[in-house]
């Protein structure tokens, strides 16, 4: 357990983002006793998240603000038409999801269509987190004398993120000012899951405290962006153990919004709702917060009815010369949707097809899941994150899974923040993982008159044909690997006799056993630089390599033979 006096954690996320920490004195009374920002939003309200959107001075380099003070400004920008040369990022963070070949450099772009590095949208925003978290840590303590190395500091990911998007984010803490000595990387639903686990029963019949070792439950962690899945059982000792590799999709709450705008669009005709988003930024700002309000009420059978600005009214007739209600009434949606006023009204079933596609992939991929027998005998639902919070899909999970216990704790927005704090001040409460990619390395092999792969180049060293472009592999997807569990070791040669580095490329692979590593599918990582100055032995100096996978990050540790040396290596993943 940490001796750390303060954990830090930020949750980062695609819609909303936030932060928490809590003193170790406080850990030990109470795990679950976290100070969280409350962010001020519209109308003097008070919300436990903000919106991850910020606003870059026409400079490109520094922020003027974040979360709601972000949007308020834009929108005030574009009202006096000023807005054009400001960067304003929303929702930028599912840039990472999914992608192997990133490179540093990648940029993105603005609502305006402007380009900026994504290392600075992502450092900034990160920054101005970190910084907000320290001004409150100090006015808590009132001690200004409070380091920065008196804080660990934690940042929370997807479980379905790969290696590649988690170096990134940890290579932008250190942009932002954070030493990554000083960080960790917690994986959002494992951090969920710890904090449930940490409930009180007396506090929540939502708890997972009940539930006895050997109990097993899947944690659906429910985003906006993606939707990421894990398999917990629960150990003698009561640690959490993963049983089934991470795993998810990009069916979180942006689906739903992106839904919600495709019908704004089709009622209103063609080219209006983009128009108002360029002519009335602030408008459809608060149009999308009130159906944000809306998606969290929004239950089975029940309509739907919001404001409908009167630009947008008026924007339909500029350019399609019909009012609104004609339009309506000329679309398929004539007897689902009414227009009373300013007043729009959806129907029960028009507002379920705004949730359709998500909730039907949510659905859909459950169901495959519970056919795997290591997930079929799951006894319980854990529902979290802020799309959790929705009625809608919480009452679709209850009524596909009747014999599975559906859990949603009362902060389910919170959990990923709480238990990152919790994580941080222990690691070892998830005491094993399982691997969602099997790793190795490019290796070079003897040709022998059995080689069964006819799609290998051949190439000569030391005058012997050697098979190149092997695979050869350290760890398979769905191999179980144990906290701070260091796996075989495996021997390496240099390929010339007089080389004083060894460099060796790591891949990685969904197959379970890849040959090749020019396979479909098989992605290169990244280098592992390895010094061998002592060139004695020639060929025959050996380097043992092993894998560590225990955390959430990869590490590599190299043994030169020759000398004795031991070191660990960070693995760059970077092409």
């Amino acid at each position: 357990m940490s001796d750390t006096l303060v954990v830090a954690a930020i949750d980062f996320g695609t819609t909303f983002s936030t932060w928490g920490f809590s003193f170790k004195h406080e850990f030990d009374l109470d795990p679950t006793k976290v100070t969280a920002k409350q962010w001020s939003g519209l109308e003097s309200t008070i919300s436990l998240k903000g919106p991850t959107t910020i606003l870059i001075n026409p400079d490109g380099k520094t922020i003027d603000s974040f979360g709601f003070d972000a949007e308020t400004k834009y929108a005030e920008l574009a009202e006096e038409n000023q807005h054009k040369q400001w960067y304003f990022f929303k929702r930028f963070k599912m840039q990472l999801f999914d992608k192997i070949g990133l490179q540093r450099d990648f940029t993105i772009e603005d609502a305006t269509g402007k380009s900026l590095k994504a290392r600075t949208v992502f450092s900034l925003s990160i920054k101005y987190l970190k910084d907000d978290l320290m001004y409150m840590t100090k006015r808590k303590v009132l001690d200004e004398h409070l380091r920065e190395d008196d804080i660990k500091w934690v940042l929370t990911v997807p479980a379905i993120w790969n290696d590649v998007a988690k170096q990134f984010m940890r290579e932008l803490q250190k942009k932002a000012g954070i030493d990554t000595e000083n960080l960790t990387i917690a994986l959002e639903p494992e951090a969920a899951s710890l904090y449930c686990r940490h409930i009180p029963t007396t506090r929540s019949d939502n708890s997972l405290s009940q539930l006895r070792p050997g109990n097993t439950y899947l944690i659906l962690d429910a985003g906006g962006g993606t939707v990421d899945i894990t398999v917990h059982e629960i150990t003698e000792s009561g640690n959490l153990k993963e049983i089934y590799k991470a795993n998810g999709g990009d069916w979180g709450g942006t689906k739903v919004d992106e839904a919600f705008e495709d019908l704004i669009s089709e009622i209103t005709g063609t080219g209006v709702m983009e128009k108002f988003k360029v002519d009335y930024m602030d408008e459809y700002l608060d149009l999308m917060r009130a159906f944000e309000v809306k998606k969290r009420e929004t239950k089975k059978g029940k309509h739907v009815a919001f404001k409908i600005p009167v630009s947008l009214m008026n924007l339909v007739v500029d350019i399609t010369g019909e009012k609104l209600q004609n339009t309506i009434s000329k679309s398929k949606h004539e007897k689902s949707i009414r227009l009373s006023g300013d007043k729009l009204r959806l129907d029960h079933d028009i507002i379920y097809g705004v949730f359709e596609q998500s909730i039907g992939s949510i659905i859909d991929h459950l169901n495959k899941l519970f056919e795997d027998p290591e997930v079929a005998n799951c006894e319980s639902i854990l529902m979290v994150g802020g799309y959790s919070e929705s009625p809608l899909l919480q009452e679709s999970i209850k009524e596909n899974f009747p014999d599975k216990k559906i859990i949603v704790p009362t902060d389910a927005g919170l959990a990923v923040l709480k238990g990152a704090v919790i994580y941080g001040h222990n690691p070892t409460l998830i005491a094993q993982r399982v691997c969602k990619y099997t790793y190795g390395i490019e290796t070079t092999h003897e040709k022998k008159s059995t080689c069964i792969h006819p799609q290998t180049e051949v190439r000569y060293w030391n005058g012997k044909p050697h098979c190149d472009k092997m695979f050869t592999t350290h760890v398979r997807t769905g191999d179980i690997v144990n906290l701070g569990e260091e796996l075989r070791e495996q021997i390496y040669h240099p390929t010339e006799p007089y080389d004083t580095r060894v460099s060796i490329t790591i891949y990685c692979t969904q197959k379970r056993y890849p040959d090749l590593v020019t396979e479909t599918d098989c992605y290169k990582l990244g280098n592992i630089d390895i010094p061998m100055p002592d060139t004695t032995g020639g060929c025959d100096r050996q380097i043992g390599v092993s894998f560590l996978f225990g955390g959430t990050e990869i590490e590599v540790k190299a043994n030169d033979k020759t000398t004795g040396s031991q070191k660990r290596i960070s693995v760059s993943f970077w092409g």
